[in-house]
C-alpha cells in the first residue's frame, strides 16, 4: 500500500510516496516511542520536584528545632513550679517542726524532764543492722514521694495539736497549783495554834478557831499561799489589820493581825508575794498572823493545804 502526498512548495507540486514500512515505522513510534519518552521525562520532572531544595531543608531543620525549643522550655517551667511547689511544702513542714521543737523543749521544762533523755535540739537516735535488702528496693517516684509527703505533713499537723493540748492540761495543771492555797503564810516562825475548839485565850473558855496561828518576830514578810486577787485591804473587827485574797476555783483566804499592809484591793499577787507584815492589831496577844482558808465560803482546816505543799 501506498500513500500518496501532495504538496506545494514555491509554486510547484511535489509528489511524496510513503511506503508500508514506512508507516509501520511511524506508527510504532508514536505507540513506543513516544510514551517511553513521556515517562523519562516524568520520572526526572518527578525526581526535581522530590529533591528538598537547600532553603526548604534548612527551613525543616529550624521548624524541628524551635518545637524541640519549645518542648524543653515546658519541661523546664513544669520542673520549676514543681521543685516551687516542693519547697513550698518543706517550708510549712520545717516550720511545723521548729513548732513541735519548741512545745517539747516548753513540755520538757514544764514537767521537769531530764533534758539529757528528751533533748529536740538533735535528731533521735535510731539505728539497727543491714539486712541486705536495701539494694533491692527501687526508687521512690513522684507520685509516692508526693503521698509520703502529705502523710508526713498530717502528721505533724495531728502531733502538734495533740501537743498544744497537752500544753493546755500542764498549764492548766500548774495553774491550779498556783491558785489553790498551798503552804505556809510566813517565811519565818512557828505554828502557835491549830484550827478547831481551842481554849480561849482572852476568856479561858473552849471556842471554836477558824484558822492557824503563826507567830514569829514583828515586822516578818506575811506571803500569800496561792494566786489570786485582793478582795479586801483594811481594818476588821478581831482581825485587826487584815488581807483578804480570791484565788478563784471557790477559794479564799485571809491573814489578820498585821502590822502593816502591803497591797490593796484590786491588786494581783502571785503565790509566794509578800501582802503584809506581821504584827499584833485587834484581838491578839502576840506578833503573828491568823490564817484561815475558806472553800466556797466556809471556813476549811487550813492544815491539809499547808502539808500539800510538802
Amino acid at each position: 500500500m501506498s500513500i500518496v502526498i501532495l504538496r506545494k512548495t514555491k509554486g510547484y507540486s511535489s509528489l511524496i510516496t510513503v511506503s508500508r514500512q514506512r508507516i509501520l515505522l511511524l506508527v510504532t513510534g508514536f505507540l513506543f516511542v513516544l510514551p517511553a519518552a513521556f515517562m523519562v521525562a516524568g520520572y526526572q520532572f518527578g525526581k526535581i520536584q522530590a529533591t528538598p531544595k537547600p532553603d526548604d531543608l534548612s527551613m525543616a531543620i529550624q521548624s524541628e528545632l524551635d518545637a524541640q525549643r519549645l518542648q524543653v522550655a515546658e519541661a523546664t517551667r513544669t520542673a520549676e513550679e514543681n521543685i516551687d511547689a516542693l519547697a513550698l511544702r518543706l517550708g510549712k513542714l520545717q516550720a511545723h517542726v521548729m513548732r513541735l521543737d519548741a512545745l517539747g523543749q516548753r513540755l520538757t521544762t514544764m514537767a521537769k524532764l531530764d533534758k539529757g533523755e528528751f533533748d529536740f535540739e538533735h535528731p533521735p537516735a535510731q539505728g539497727g543492722p543491714e539486712t541486705g535488702k536495701e539494694e533491692l528496693a527501687s526508687s521512690m517516684n513522684v507520685p509516692d514521694f508526693m503521698k509520703s509527703l502529705d502523710a508526713l505533713s498530717s502528721q505533724l499537723d495531728d502531733r502538734g495539736k495533740q501537743l498544744a493540748v497537752l500544753e493546755d492540761m500542764m498549764m492548766n495543771r500548774t495553774l491550779d497549783k498556783e491558785v489553790v492555797p498551798a503552804g505556809r503564810p510566813i517565811t519565818r516562825g512557828w505554828l502557835s495554834s491549830y484550827f478547831g475548839t481551842r481554849t480561849d485565850p482572852f476568856t479561858g473558855r473552849r471556842a471554836h478557831h477558824g484558822g492557824i496561828d503563826f507567830a514569829g518576830k514583828l515586822n516578818s514578810e506575811v506571803v500569800a499561799v496561792a494566786a489570786g486577787v485582793v478582795t479586801f485591804a483594811g481594818k476588821r473587827y478581831g482581825y485587826g489589820k487584815l488581807v483578804e485574797i480570791n484565788h478563784g476555783k471557790g477559794y479564799s483566804t485571809r491573814y489578820g493581825h498585821n502590822n502593816e499592809i502591803l497591797v490593796k484591793v484590786g491588786d494581783m499577787v502571785k503565790k509566794g508575794q509578800a501582802i503584809s507584815k506581821m504584827g499584833s492589831t485587834g484581838r491578839s496577844t502576840g506578833p503573828h498572823v491568823h490564817f484561815e482558808v475558806l472553800h466556797n465560803g466556809r471556813a476549811v482546816n487550813p492544815i491539809k493545804y499547808i502539808q500539800a505543799a510538802n
